[in-house]
Formats: structure tokens, sequence, C-alpha cells
């Protein structure tokens, strides 16, 4: 088994608080309303989303693949962090074990986040 690691950097005029709680705190109500298109709901199987949640992604009829369960291993909402884990579903595609996320929003230029 190998391990391959991919580094994203995106600068926004957003602050990293409201980026987490958009796109972390509250991605299970806002994903399926702006990507409407590609994700259908959002699902809590277990948990409130603190670390050992567990939700499932679940795709529409568009999207080439019908869901994904991601296990959320770390969550600091004063450091503005998360890190996740795609654990179970047809994204991984029957080769991959899992993918891991690391997520931080940082402060950059005044007011947004990177």
């Amino acid at each position: 088994m190998g391990v391959i690691k991919v580094s994203q950097s995106f600068r926004t005029k957003v602050t990293p608080g409201r980026m987490f709680k958009a796109l972390i705190l509250d991605s299970h109500n806002l994903c399926p309303q702006l990507m409407f298109s590609s994700i259908k709901s959002i699902d809590f199987l277990q948990g409130k989303g603190e670390p050992g949640t567990i939700k499932q992604m679940n795709f529409t009829d568009a999207s080439p693949f019908n869901y994904v369960k991601h296990r959320i291993d770390e969550i600091d909402e004063e450091k503005f962090m998360c890190k996740y884990t795609f654990i179970e579903g047809d994204v991984l595609m029957d080769k991959l074990d899992h993918i891991t996320y690391d997520v931080k929003f940082e402060p950059y230029g005044f007011g947004g986040c990177i």
C-alpha cells in the first residue's frame, strides 16, 4: 500500500470563522443547497459533529458516485481545523482503503482566510 499526499491552498475574502462554520460545522445543511445538482443529502449516522461522528453524503443521479461515508477524526473550533476520513463508498473506487483530509482556515489579508 502506498501513500499519496496532496496539498492545496485557496484564498478567500471570508473570515476563517465564517468559512469553518459554513464548510465544516454546517456543511450538512449548506452543501445540498449550494451543490444541489450533485449532492442530494448529508446524513448523520453516528454522533452530532464531535470526533467519531460518521456522516453519509448521498449524491444525485447526475453524479458518477452514489455515496461516501466519512468519519470526523479531529475538530477544533477555536483553531478552525478539522481532520476527517472517507471510510466507505464508491468514491474510493475499490482501489483505496481511505482518504484523509486535514482542513485548516487561517487568517489572510484584511478579513480573509487561506
